[in-house]
C-alpha cells in the first residue's frame, strides 16, 4: 500500500510517498481503507522530530481520519463496509490503517468522511475544554487565544451554545473577520494592547481564558477575574513562564491543564462525545469551514500550506 512517510527529521522535503507493507491486524483491530485524513500541527512536530512518534523508519505520522471497514477481523458489532472515524490512532497517513475497536467511532449517514476527518480531533478538543476543563455556564465571558484556528472557531461556537459571551485574540484582520463570521462577539489583535482592550470590554476580568499559546500565560492571568480560571492546553508560541502559586492564592485564580487524551478514556466516551459533536453539526448549530484538500501523494505541499498559516479551515489528505 502507499503511505506518506519520512525517514529523517526536517522540513516538508523529507516526506516521501512510498510503498510499504499493509498493516498486520491484531485481535481487537479493524482494517480501514482510508477515505480522508486530517492534517494537524502535531504531524509537523513529528516530522521535525520534536513530538512523540511511534514506530521506526520509515515513520508514518497522522492520528485522525475516516474510512471504510474492509476487514472486521471477527470483531462483534462491525462488518465490512461500515463507515468509521477516529481521532487517536497512529499511522493514519496511509491507504490502510489498523484501528483498535476501542478507538473506532461509527459515522452517522449525514457525516461525510471529509467532515469527520476535519472535525474529530479539533471538535473533541473544543468540547472537553468547554465542558470539562471549564464547565461553561450561561453568562460566562470567555477569552479564546488563536480564535480563528480550528479549535478556536469550534470552541467559540460551543461556548456560545452553552450561553457564554465569547471574545478572542488573533494575529491579523483577515483572521479576525473569519472569527467574527463564525459568531464571536469581539476580536482583538495580538500586536495591539489587547490586555487593556479586554479589560475595557470586561472591566472585572473574564471568567476563563483558553490559552494555547503558552508564552502568553502571564498575560492571560492578568485579564482573568479573581476566582476565574486559565486553561492551558498548548504552546504554539513557546513555553510559558513559571506561575507563582502565591499569585494564585492571593487572587483565588485557577490554572488548569488540558489534554484530550485525559478524556478519551473508553470506547463509550469517544462515541458519546463524538455523537454530541455530530448532532450539533447536523442541526446547524455549529458551522464547519470548508476544508482544503490535497492528495496524500502531495503531502509535501500540504505541510507547506499548513506551516504557512494561510489556511482557515482544516487541511485534508485524500489517499
Amino acid at each position: 500500500m502507499k503511505a506518506l512517510t519520512f525517514s529523517t527529521f526536517g522540513g516538508p522535503e523529507v516526506l516521501e510517498y512510498i510503498d510499504i507493507p499493509e498493516p498486520v491486524l491484531k485481535p481487537g483491530e479493524l482494517l480501514i481503507e482510508m477515505k480522508a485524513i486530517g492534517l494537524n500541527f502535531a504531524d509537523v512536530y513529528r516530522r521535525k522530530g520534536n513530538y512523540h512518534l511511534k514506530g521506526s523508519p520509515p515513520f508514518i505520522a497522522g492520528y485522525e481520519g475516516a474510512g471504510i471497514v474492509i476487514n472486521a477481523n471477527n470483531n462483534p458489532g462491525f462488518k465490512t463496509g461500515d463507515r468509521i472515524g477516529f481521532a487517536d490512532v497512529p499511522f493514519a497517513n496511509a491507504a490502510m490503517v489498523a484501528v483498535p475497536v476501542e478507538h473506532a467511532i461509527p459515522l452517522p449517514a449525514d457525516i461525510s468522511f471529509e467532515l469527520a476527518a476535519s472535525v474529530l480531533l479539533q471538535g473533541l478538543t473544543a468540547l472537553y475544554l468547554a465542558t470539562d476543563s471549564h464547565k461553561t455556564q450561561a453568562g460566562d465571558v470567555v477569552l479564546i487565544h488563536a480564535c480563528a484556528g480550528g479549535v478556536g472557531l469550534l470552541l467559540t461556537q460551543i461556548s456560545k451554545l452553552l450561553g457564554a459571551t465569547t471574545i478572542g485574540l488573533t494575529s491579523s484582520a483577515q483572521k479576525a473577520e473569519v472569527a467574527l463570521q463564525n459568531g464571536i462577539s469581539q476580536v482583538y489583535l495580538y500586536q495591539n494592547d489587547w490586555q487593556n482592550q479586554v479589560l475595557t470590554f470586561c472591566p472585572g476580568g473574564v471568567d476563563v481564558v483558553y490559552d494555547s499559546i503558552g508564552s502568553t500565560l502571564q498575560s492571560s492571568f492578568a485579564v482573568t477575574k479573581n476566582c476565574g480560571q486559565v486553561v492551558f492546553f498548548g504552546m504554539a508560541g513557546g513555553d510559558p513562564a513559571f506561575v507563582d502559586p502565591r499569585m494564585l492564592m492571593d487572587t483565588s485564580k485557577t490554572l488548569t491543564g488540558g489534554d484530550l487524551w485525559s478524556y478519551l478514556t473508553s470506547k463509550a466516551e469517544r462515541i458519546d462525545r463524538a455523537n454530541r459533536l455530530f448532532k450539533w453539526i447536523s442541526n446547524g448549530q455549529i458551522n464547519i469551514l470548508p476544508s482544503t484538500v490535497f492528495k496524500l501523494a502531495d503531502g509535501q505541499q500540504a505541510h507547506d500550506f499548513l506551516e504557512s498559516r494561510k489556511s482557515n479551515g482544516k487541511i485534508i489528505l485524500i489517499p
